[in-house]
C-alpha cells in the first residue's frame, strides 16, 4: 500500500512537471509573440516618425523657423487634409484594375475563313480544282482570323494596363499637389 502511494506521489509530481514545463513554453511563446507585436508597432511608429514628405518622394524645409516637432504635427495634419481633398491614401494606396479584354470567339475565326475559302477557290480555279483551293484558303483564313485577333486582343489589353497605371500615376500626384498645397499654407517650402 505504501509502495502504491509512492508511485501515486511520483505520478503526481511527474505530471505536475509536465504541467510546468507546458506552462513556461506557452508562457514563452506569449512572450515572444508580445516582443514581436512590439516590435512591429515601434517600426510602424519609426517609419511615421521619419516624415511622411520623405515617403511621398516630397522634400519639406521649415521657413518660419518650426522645430521637428510641430512639422511633424503639420505633416500629420496635412497628409489627412489630403486624403480628404483627394480621396487618395499613398500608405494604403487604391489599387486601379486594368480592364479585361473579352478574348473569346468573335467570329474574326469564321470571316477570315470565308475570306480565305473565297480566295482559295478562284486560285484553285484557275490552277484547276476549286474544291481543294478553297479547303486549303478557308483553313489559311481561319488561322489568319483567329491569330489577328489574338494580336488585337494582347495590344488592347496593354493599352488597359497602361491607362490603369496612368490613373494610379495621376492618383497619387493629385495627392502630392494637395500635400504641398498645405504644407507651402503651414510655411514650409516644399520641393
Amino acid at each position: 500500500m505504501r509502495q502504491m502511494l509512492w508511485n501515486n506521489w511520483d505520478l503526481f509530481l511527474f505530471t505536475q512537471e509536465i504541467k510546468d514545463q507546458l506552462n513556461y513554453k506557452n508562457n514563452m511563446k506569449n512572450i515572444v509573440l508580445v516582443v514581436l507585436a512590439s516590435i512591429v508597432y515601434l517600426s510602424s511608429q519609426n517609419v511615421m516618425a521619419q516624415s511622411l514628405s520623405k515617403s511621398l518622394g516630397v522634400y519639406v524645409f521649415p521657413t518660419n523657423n518650426q522645430n521637428q516637432a510641430t512639422q511633424d504635427a503639420d505633416e500629420s495634419a496635412c497628409y489627412k487634409w489630403a486624403i480628404n481633398q483627394t480621396g487618395y491614401d499613398p500608405l494604403n494606396p487604391t489599387v486601379v484594375q486594368a480592364g479585361q479584354v473579352d478574348t473569346s470567339a468573335d467570329g474574326s475565326m469564321v470571316r477570315g475563313s470565308a475570306r480565305g475559302a473565297a480566295g482559295g477557290a478562284a486560285i484553285g480555279a484557275i490552277a484547276g480544282d476549286a474544291g481543294k483551293g478553297a479547303a486549303i484558303g478557308a483553313t489559311a483564313g481561319a488561322i489568319r482570323g483567329r491569330r489577328a485577333k489574338k494580336v488585337g486582343d494582347a495590344q488592347q489589353q496593354q493599352a488597359n494596363n497602361q491607362a490603369a497605371a496612368a490613373v494610379s500615376s495621376d492618383l497619387a500626384a493629385d495627392y502630392n499637389k494637395a500635400f504641398s498645397v498645405c504644407m507651402e499654407g503651414k510655411g514650409y517650402s516644399v520641393k
